[in-house]
């Protein structure tokens, strides 16, 4: 299993291969950074991932991985919209462009993995099996953890200037 490590404030951490096999009480992530992984009650039954092993949350949701040249296909799918509404779509390299472009898309859209994701700490599983008990996203579990506030500096109060005049 591939980890996309996170902290409890959401700052990413760094990447980690596991075997959930062995279950590793520590592994180094791609950045150097050693992070304690707790995997009591974490897997179920099944051997599946029930508990988020970084955070130890029970609530974990399922998404869709798409791959990092899927922006770019969506540009080039709206630009062939763009052409065919101009009416050049009569030319056959930029028919040819088109359907290239269409198959690039439903070959992302098929053949797209899918990741476990924690609601707290926002730590991503990747090629493992997921149980069906996982749901996709659900704002009323997302809104049990809300996002963390970011760090201020000190003295000062979310939404009031640093200083205030009497």
């Amino acid at each position: 299993m591939r980890l996309e490590l996170r902290d409890l404030h959401r700052r990413r951490l760094g990447r980690a291969v596991l075997n959930a096999d062995e279950r590793p009480t520590r592994t180094t992530t791609t950045t150097g950074r050693e992070v304690f992984l707790n995997w009591d009650r974490a897997l179920d039954d099944a051997g599946r991932l029930r508990r988020c092993v970084v955070c130890g949350a029970n609530d974990l949701f399922h998404e869709k991985a798409f791959p990092q040249i899927t922006p770019l296909v969506v540009i080039l799918a709206f630009a062939g919209a763009i052409v065919g509404i101009f009416g050049l779509v009569t030319n056959i390299p930029v028919l040819l462009g088109m359907v290239v472009v269409l198959l690039l898309d439903l070959g992302i859209l098929l053949f797209s993995r899918r990741r476990l994701v924690c609601y707290r700490c926002r730590s991503s599983y990747h090629d493992l099996p997921i149980a069906r008990y996982h749901r996709p996203w659900d704002r009323q579990k997302a809104e049990r953890y809300p996002a963390p506030e970011r760090d201020q500096p000190a003295g000062q109060v979310t939404g009031l200037p640093a200083e205030t005049s009497r």
